[in-house]
């Protein structure tokens, strides 16, 4: 029994005092005192009942839903580049380093999480042993590799014209791409991912690599097996030509135009625009030694993705919330609640309407809107109980020193233990030679 907090339930409705009691993992009841709400509309459950239950005390607290980060590759562990990523990586190892990072998520009060494409197809091997128990985590729900065309992603030539390689795996004609899908989905895909967009060193940003028939090739297979499709699209016409496909979950979503943001609000699909990486990037990139020629060209992405993201917000469209955790700047435990910051700063939104997006509406991201996401009774007992008024400073949520509990599957989260270290794997961390070429000139100046 969570008693004298404030409960924040995620739906986007107003903090009131309350209790929140769980039995298993289920929450039994929320309200407050003896009206407490009760299974079945009960009156509430008299002293005698609750004697044995275990008590936190949230006076002084906001007690709110687990968060649910939509957008998390918990198998990269933390690249500094994608030639790091894509060939710095061992299977059995990788698997090790996914295990000892997951805790470090329900740490900072993360109780679930989407992952749209894993290295050596582990995915739905990780979420199976943390559903049995095997290791430590967050509910996972999680995709299997990222479906490329030749061209590549955001690795650009790094990626082979065939085959797999880290997460991805390249399909060149439609009949490969339904193979891949139904593969995905025989292996324990619980949604396929395609990177529509790619880089080529020749030109700016992000190109288009998938027609949008190619796309509705993938998302007609993948939902006639009933799986869901996400994808990485940033450029506008990836993400009109996904919305019209019938992609579920776009990410990203950068530089959306008028009709762009018209598909998007005609088709129904989700918007997650993952702006932690790009803000980490340009508030803090050069304190860790990051490069400073992209600080500008992600700021004025940010900018202009932002503003059709609200447009589509206020037409109607369900907005997630994504950190991109698993790189050098979105290391895993840190930054997961950074983009409810953002939303409200970027987008405008409230506190609670930035808070029932990394709740309520994640909870559509992991397919679980009718057991997770809102404090109400029936529901999963993944709670949060954090130090302060979250509701006024959605701030709170980052600093994880400010968790004074957490439930996860309605079992308690050990916050006491030193936070998860190690040192590097053997070759699996990349560094330079040098920073600069040793001319000449250099040296004799």
């Amino acid at each position: 029994m969570i008693e004298g907090g404030t409960v924040l339930d995620g739906s986007g409705a107003p903090p009131v005092p309350g209790e929140v009691i769980c039995r298993g993992d289920e929450i039994i009841a929320v309200g407050s005192g003896s009206a407490t709400a009760g299974p079945e509309g009960s009156a509430g459950f008299h002293e005698r009942e609750l004697g044995s239950a275990t008590r936190v005390d949230a006076t002084g607290c906001t007690v709110m839903p687990g968060l649910i980060d939509a957008h998390c590759h918990l198998t990269f562990d933390e690249p500094r580049s994608n030639d790091e990523l894509f060939f710095h990586r061992d299977h059995t190892l990788a698997a090790l380093a996914t295990a000892h990072h997951l805790p470090k998520l329900l740490m900072a009060g993360v109780t679930s999480v989407a992952d749209p494409d894993t290295i050596f197809r582990m995915g739905p091997a990780i979420r199976d042993a943390v559903e049995a128990g095997w290791i430590e985590g967050p509910r996972i729900t999680t995709g299997v590799a990222a479906l490329l065309t030749a061209v590549g992603g955001t690795a650009g030539r790094l990626i082979p014209d065939e085959g797999e390689v880290g997460y991805a795996e390249v399909v060149r004609t439609t009949d490969e791409m339904v193979l891949a899908t139904r593969r995905q989905i025989k292996e324990g895909a619980d949604f396929v991912k395609i990177h529509a967009t790619g880089s080529i060193p020749t030109r700016s940003g992000e190109l288009q690599v998938w027609t949008r028939q190619e796309m509705r090739v993938v998302c007609d297979t993948a939902h006639d097996l009933g799986v869901p499709v996400a994808a990485h699209c940033r450029n506008a016409s990836s993400t009109r030509d996904a919305a019209l496909a019938g992609v579920d979950i776009i990410y990203h979503a950068s530089f959306m135009d008028e009709e762009a943001l018209e598909a998007v609000v005609e088709s129904g699909a989700d918007l997650c625009p993952v702006f932690t990486f790009l803000s980490n990037l340009c508030d803090h990139g050069p304190e860790v030694g990051a490069g400073t020629n992209m600080v500008d060209v992600f700021r004025g992405e940010i900018a202009a993705t932002a503003e059709m993201v609200r447009r589509a917000h206020d037409a109607g469209v369900r907005l997630l919330c994504g950190s991109e955790s698993g790189f050098v700047l979105t290391p895993y435990g840190h930054w997961h609640a950074r983009e409810v910051e953002l939303f409200v700063e970027h987008l405008d939104l409230s506190p609670l309407e930035a808070i029932r997006c990394a709740t309520a509406n994640n909870a559509h991201a992991v397919h679980a809107a009718d057991e997770l996401g809102v404090l109400s009774v029936g529901r999963r007992a993944d709670v949060l109980v954090v130090q302060g008024d979250v509701a006024s400073d959605v701030s709170l949520l980052g600093d994880r020193r400010n968790l004074r509990a957490v439930l996860s599957r309605g079992v308690p989260v050990d916050l006491q233990r030193a936070w998860p270290t190690r040192d590097p794997l053997p070759g699996s961390r990349v560094g330079n030679w040098a920073e600069r070429p040793l001319t000449w000139d250099l040296v004799n100046p």
